[in-house]
């Protein structure tokens, strides 16, 4: 695993805002349970582009597994006008499920 993590860091140092690397790498750390670093790159991630829709499903997950069920919310509700201005309704539903297990609204639908 940690072979992996250093080919993901080489490629991140050859182009620093691709946007799958940040989520691979990202996603690797939460494999070795470092949620704080996976929560970095998942924060830089989200600051170079806010539009990588992917993002928001798994950083509202990390939240929840943190016990920050309101900014698990936030960041479901964000992913979902996100995912709506792309047409993506495949994520659209993901995050709504996710969102409709920690509150029972209908915001979704707004």
């Amino acid at each position: 695993m940690a072979d992996r993590l250093q080919q993901l860091q080489d490629f991140l140092e050859a182009s620093p805002e691709d946007s799958f690397i940040l989520f691979a790498i990202a996603k690797e750390y939460e494999k070795l349970q470092n949620n704080d670093k996976a929560l970095e790159y998942y924060l830089q991630l989200k600051k170079s582009d806010p539009n990588y829709v992917g993002l928001y499903y798994h950083l509202g997950k990390l939240y929840e597994s943190k016990g920050n069920i309101d900014t698990a919310v936030s960041v479901y509700k964000n992913g979902m006008d996100v995912a709506k201005q792309q047409g993506d309704q495949h994520a659209l539903s993901e995050l709504a499920g996710a969102k409709l297990n920690l509150v029972d609204d209908d915001e979704y639908d707004e």
